[in-house]
């Protein structure tokens, strides 16, 4: 039966459907050697490709995120649906799989199961279950690769019989001290990432509290979930990005530009942006590149449209809008969420359709978006509905092809009928990759 579940599981991850105009393709995958003996070695394993579309309506079963309405303002994510490992870059060599809602791995070969995106500053929660006698780890901005704990990551330890650096410990970098033991029982730990400290609690008790001055410092790389000895399960892991910064100042629209030719409004009514009319393009002075976006906004109609445009071209009275689109779109067909009128909100339009509609019309919606290179995702309201990587030959227009160059941001009022508001817009530009 476990087997069975194992492979169901995988199968999840690697179903897909194509976008609202089937342009984007499904990636090679990413091959990787087992590297040798050390606890964060595992970060090398072979992957499944990973996931560039959205999963089959059938096989989408939205659980809601255990975060809070005030969490999910302040930007909280789900980086685990409860239901697959949508999201993630899955080690083959490993069975890594879900079951009861929780994330699982006790077979095969020791791996860590990473997120695509490098992470700088952040808040992590996660919960953990490690079996007796077993060895993981949550790894911190590591690289895919990591064959030195001491250099290329910070591995928090979760191993009781660890010969120097049990429960706790960043492996190869700092012992944390009298912690209690933790295998055959759930725990939590919370994480904050802020430049060069990291901090770390168990079961809301402090037990990290490092400042990492060597010359190796990391400053970004991914998530990485380990099996490294035993059976390994993790559930509720959130994150939270740091150190974003207000695009809308709840004032005025310092910062923007309208593009020329627009037919929209925009104006700031009691701290909120208000778009009406259209069409139009509201963009941004600065351009980004690799960038977390986090805003709220809300449709104040029925079933009407409205996008933000990323990576764009500086918009013109003929060419305004030359950029990739969040797409801003409650619509569904049937009543069923899991088919979206025109992509849906948090679909990148023309590329990749949500996999499900999580917001509703006249409500307010807290969406993120993650831009690194070629890879994509969006969560509405903390729930992850697009992971994609724009494998398109390279293009400075983003509707013809893959564009990495920063960009402009750019709001858009689709047409007569726009009536939307958003409450803020803020940003964050990450690091390159480490």
């Amino acid at each position: 039966m476990q087997n069975l579940q194992w492979m169901l599981a995988v199968s999840l991850v690697v179903i897909s459907a194509v976008g609202c105009d089937g342009a984007a393709g499904i990636p090679s995958a990413q091959p990787a050697s087992q590297p040798a003996d050390s606890d964060a070695l595992s970060a090398a394993a072979a992957t499944i490709p990973p996931v560039p579309e959205t999963l089959t309506a059938a096989a989408v079963e939205f659980v809601a995120p255990s975060l809070t309405a005030e969490e999910i303002r302040a930007g909280w994510i789900s980086l685990f649906d409860g239901q697959s490992l949508f999201g993630w870059d899955v080690p083959t060599v490993t069975n890594w799989h879900v079951e009861d809602g929780t994330i699982v791995a006790d077979r095969g070969e020791k791996s860590l199961l990473l997120t695509p995106f490098h992470f700088d500053d952040f808040e992590l929660r996660c919960s953990f279950h490690v079996a007796a006698g077993g060895n993981s780890g949550i790894f911190l901005r590591t690289a895919q690769n990591a064959t030195n704990p001491a250099k290329d990551t910070y591995e928090l330890n979760i191993c009781d019989s660890h010969p120097t650096h049990k429960t706790g410990s960043l492996v190869g970098r700092h012992i944390a001290e009298n912690v209690p033991a933790v295998e055959g029982a759930w725990h939590d730990f919370r994480v904050v990432c802020n430049g060069p400290v990291i901090q770390v609690w168990l079961d809301e008790k402090q037990i990290v509290d490092f400042t990492d001055s060597s010359d190796a410092v990391r400053l970004t790389g991914r998530i990485g979930l380990q099996m490294n000895e035993g059976r390994s399960a993790f559930r509720n892991v959130f994150i939270r990005p740091l150190s974003l910064k207000p695009l809308f100042n709840g004032n005025d629209t310092a910062g923007w530009s309208v593009v020329p030719g627009s037919k929209s409004e925009f104006n700031v009514v009691d701290g909120r942006l208000h778009v009406s009319n259209g069409p139009g393009f509201l963009e941004t002075n600065d351009t980004f590149g690799d960038f977390v976006l986090k805003m709220e906004a809300r449709v104040n109609g029925d079933g009407l449209n409205g996008g933000v445009f990323f990576r764009a071209k500086q918009g013109t009275e003929k060419t305004p809008s030359h950029g990739y689109e969040f797409q801003l779109h409650n619509g569904v067909k049937n009543g069923d969420r899991t088919k979206p009128v025109d992509s849906g909100t948090g679909a990148i339009f023309r590329r990749v359709a949500a996999r499900y509609v999580v917001a509703n019309d006249h409500e307010f919606l807290t969406a993120v978006l993650v831009a690194q290179g070629d890879r994509f995702a969006s969560w509405v309201n903390g729930y992850q509905v697009v992971n994609w990587q724009d494998t398109r030959t390279p293009n400075d227009n983003p509707r013809e092809g893959r564009r990495l160059d920063p960009g402009h941001i750019s709001l858009q009022g689709h047409d007569p009928t726009t009536d939307l508001d958003y409450r803020s817009i803020e940003i964050h530009p990450l690091l390159p990759p480490q």
